[in-house]
Order: structure tokens, then sequence, then C-alpha cells
């Protein structure tokens, strides 16, 4: 597997400032391309299953010639049925080899999540906190094995 801790770039960038966003906005590209190494190939929704982890689901919502958007989501299991969590919002910049998390679902159980979006006061706080949840979710999801292809579609209902 690729480790874009190594990749060498050519400035330092403060913690938290903007150039380390857009710095954080390709490692989640990098990371996403871990999961789906053809993301402008794939359409409608995708799962991905592996042993001893929940369902992953990865729903390609649109596309435009420089960007698709997709969700990305948990199918976390449940007595009162399943659950999608924490659902996503991506957007990728395929001319630019960036991701971002544009919205994340906070539903009303999910309080840590909802304390951290009350902590995000600012633009650039809420946008960091997203994309770095989504950079170690997205390493996580690959070193448990998660992939998606185009053998991973699932089958429209008619």
């Amino acid at each position: 597997m690729l480790d874009d801790t190594l990749t060498r770039v050519s400035w330092r960038a403060r913690p938290r400032s903007f150039v380390a966003l857009m710095s954080l906005y390709e490692s989640n590209f990098i990371r996403l391309g871990w999961l789906a190494e053809d993301l402008a190939r794939l359409q409608g929704g995708h799962r991905s299953q592996v042993a001893g982890d929940c369902d992953l689901l990865l729903t390609v919502t649109g596309r435009s010639p420089y960007t698709t958007t997709a969700n990305l989501t948990y199918v976390l299991p449940g007595t009162a049925g399943a659950t999608a969590y924490p659902d996503l919002r991506l957007c990728v910049y395929h001319d630019a080899h960036l991701v971002e998390a544009q919205d994340w679902a906070a539903g009303p159980g999910q309080p840590v999540l909802r304390a951290l979006r009350t902590l995000a006061e600012r633009e650039l706080d809420q946008r960091w906190a997203r994309n770095m949840m989504l950079n170690k979710w997205l390493e996580y999801c690959a070193e448990r094995g998660h992939r998606f292809s185009t053998a991973t579609r699932l089958v429209a209902a008619d």
C-alpha cells in the first residue's frame, strides 16, 4: 500500500491553515484511491464487505467533467434496523487530485460529532474537522480491506 505520509512537499504549512487543508484534501484523494482506484468510472451505489467489519457504501450522486460527488457511509447494524453513519458527502476534484468532505450527518444519536460541530466555530475549523475525520477513516477502511470496483456495484431495484 502506498503511504502518502512519505510524499515530499516543497513547502511547510501551519497546522489548520488553508494550505494545510489543501494538503489534507490531497491526502484524502490518495486514500480514496486506495479504496476505489478508478473512481471516475464508478456509477451508482457500491457495497464493500469484509469479514469482521461493517459494510461500507459508496454512492456516486453526481458527475461533471471535473468533479464527482458521492456519499460514503458505514451500514451499522442495530435492533431497530441498519443505520447509515457517518454518511459523509464527498466532492472529488479529478483535475486537482483533491477530495473534500463537504458535509456529514450528525444525527441526534451522535453526541460526539454534534459536539465537534459546535466547537468548530470558523468555516476553516469545520472543514478541517470533517476532512481529518475522513482522512483517518479512509486509512482505516483501506487497512480493513475495503475496496470498490465495477464488481461491487449494487443492482438497482426496478
